[in-house]
């Protein structure tokens, strides 16, 4: 029988997953998700090539919670990978805290510490240990790996990890956490492989998609993070705000009579790209659309990551290469040549040609900072941390 890994990724109405031959360097096999819990559930699996193996709709209040849709997958992969043993299963974390740098077996006791981090991040913490708790239930005698997205920047300078609050909310945990460190680990170690001169200077990783971050790195440690104490900070992302003044809180607080979840909601769900638009939160649409307020939220967007790669570049002390990724960073030529368009003070200089193909390299051959374009893989990560419980 042969040995799996399989990740897990449990959020409010879906369970991602993908199923990774574990001898060796984890190897994809299976990929896919479970949608539309507690409504009308679907559910899609992929294989390595990126071909479609399975489309289901599931049947109407069947999928209810995170160990529903992990018993449909696990029904799904005793069909399309009979004979295998999962013997380890990774999951995303998004809030590890202060404690966790790096990868933890999930045993009761880190099970409980995680659980206490959830007024950290509400609206991921609680759905991402339900996964946990039914993965648990699913595979008793398999180790469960925590990956966070956090722990990628916990070594980051003290100066990019604190806010100017009482030393005591420094010390309970209100610190610059980062997010999308997965992301940024992954990318880290493709450029350790493929370009190891860049990988030991100064690089600018901009992580963009539905959920946008970009972060400093050097020498391929995290130097500063545009998200800070929770996943709204930084940059604008498709529903998210972004930066934003507390005192625009403490206005919608106090003048308007919003409540929190109400503040809370408008944040997550109905600003950024969505918010400004009025239109959507697909990059795409906001591409194709002839409307003003559109136009306006593209601006936007480019706006405050130029605005991040200048800040960030004088906190690396220079810069040596820019890599952009995520489901953005990876397709949109038009994003990547609008946020590079005159950065030849920073030695940034795009070959037009190379850009609209998504090449793995964009830049010019004359340009002083090497531009590239590099898709990222979380579940790969996460697949490689797990292996190493096996």
């Amino acid at each position: 029988m042969r040995q799996v890994v399989l990740t897990l990724n449990a959020g409010s109405s879906s369970v991602k997953f993908a199923l990774f031959d574990a001898d060796g360097d984890p190897t994809l096999e299976l990929v896919g998700r479970v949608e539309g819990i507690g409504s009308d559930a679907w559910l899609r699996v992929k294989n390595a090539q990126g071909e479609t193996v399975v489309r289901r709709d599931l049947d109407e209040g069947a999928i209810t919670s995170p160990t529903d849709a992990l018993a449909t997958i696990m029904t799904v992969l005793s069909e399309l990978a009979p004979d295998t043993e999962v013997r380890a299963v990774g999951h995303r974390i998004v809030h590890g805290g202060v404690d966790y740098d790096g990868p933890v077996l999930l045993d009761a006791p880190t099970i409980a510490k995680l659980e206490a981090l959830t007024p950290f991040a509400p609206l991921h913490q609680p759905h991402n240990l339900a996964g946990v708790v039914a993965a648990h239930e699913a595979f008793p005698d398999a180790p469960q790996i925590g990956c966070f997205d956090t722990a990628f920047h916990r070594h980051q300078p003290w100066v990019n990890d604190t806010f100017a609050l009482p030393r005591r909310l420094y010390d309970e945990g209100v610190r610059r956490f980062g997010f999308h460190g997965l992301s940024y680990e992954y990318i880290v170690s493709q450029m350790k492989r493929d370009a190891p001169y860049h990988h030991d200077g100064g690089v600018i990783v901009a992580h963009l998609g539905n959920g946008a971050s970009m972060c400093a790195i050097r020498g391929g440690l995290s130097v500063a993070s545009t998200m800070g104490f929770s996943a709204l900070d930084g940059l604008p992302m498709g529903t998210r705000c972004g930066q934003l003044d507390p005192g625009v809180v403490l206005y919608m607080m106090d003048q308007l009579q919003m409540g929190p979840r109400e503040i809370e909601h408008m944040l997550y769900k109905e600003s950024g790209l969505k918010g400004l638009s009025g239109l959507s939160n697909d990059m795409r649409e906001l591409l194709a659309s002839n409307d003003r307020a559109a136009k306006h939220a593209l601006d936007y967007f480019v706006f405050r990551i130029r605005r991040e790669i200048g800040a960030m570049a004088a906190v690396l002390g220079g810069l040596d290469a820019i890599v952009f990724t995520g489901g953005i960073g990876e397709n949109a030529d038009i994003i990547r040549e609008r946020v590079c368009d005159d950065m030849d003070w920073l030695g940034l200089e795009m070959d037009e040609d190379r850009n609209r193909l998504n090449a793995p390299i964009v830049s010019s051959d004359r340009s002083r900072v090497r531009i590239f374009v590099t898709p990222t893989n979380e579940e790969l990560m996460i697949a490689r941390h797990a292996s190493g419980w096996l």
